[in-house]
């Protein structure tokens, strides 16, 4: 991949993107760009891990589809890569996942992408029509759900250390900060 990408001239095609194949690396695309981040920590993957196992039962219970780390396709070259999404079901072999299908997008937020997170990837989730975005502040141990109104996010809830999230849409579920952040 390495050399693909560094001797790649001009903006980046979804088709240029998606033939770059699987990675180690988080690569994702927005509007000509590529976006690449390290790996996450492992204490981020036991977050989304331990998130993901307290929302897959209720969104099967609803017959949803929980998937973590997948290419979500918002519209054309704007590929980004969620910590886990919740989805109507969708053919598992395909390369990304449509945005119209996905009901809730959850990220969690480290040093190295807070910005990517809380303002490009909501307002882009948004403007392709996710209605609920679930962030995990792992540094201060909060959660914050948003709720798409028009093009943008407003703060539906919030829960820190002590208190329980309730989600009600898409899916039925509690979640404690303390449960997901240790």
């Amino acid at each position: 991949m390495t050399a693909a990408v560094f001797d790649h001239e001009g903006p980046w095609t979804e088709e240029e993107y998606l033939a770059l194949g699987e990675t180690r690396q988080r690569v994702e695309l927005f509007d000509g760009s590529l976006h690449v981040t390290p790996a996450p920590t492992p204490r981020h993957q036991r977050i989304s891990r331990r998130l993901g196992n307290i929302l897959e039962p209720a969104a099967e219970a609803v017959g949803l589809e929980l998937l973590e780390a997948v290419n979500v396709r918002l519209r054309p070259g704007r590929v980004p890569i969620p910590d886990l999404v919740i989805t109507s079901p969708v053919d598992l072999d395909e390369l990304y996942v449509e945005a119209a299908g996905v009901r809730l997008v959850g990220e969690i937020v480290s040093r190295s992408n807070a910005a990517t997170d809380k303002v490009l990837k909501m307002h882009y989730y948004a403007s392709a029509g996710i209605d609920w975005y679930l962030l995990v502040d792992q540094e201060v141990g909060a959660l914050h759900l948003y709720r798409r109104q028009g093009r943008h996010c407003v703060e539906h809830s919030t829960a820190k250390r002590g208190e329980t999230l309730t989600l009600t849409e898409p899916v039925q579920a509690a979640i404690r900060p303390e449960d997901l952040v240790t």
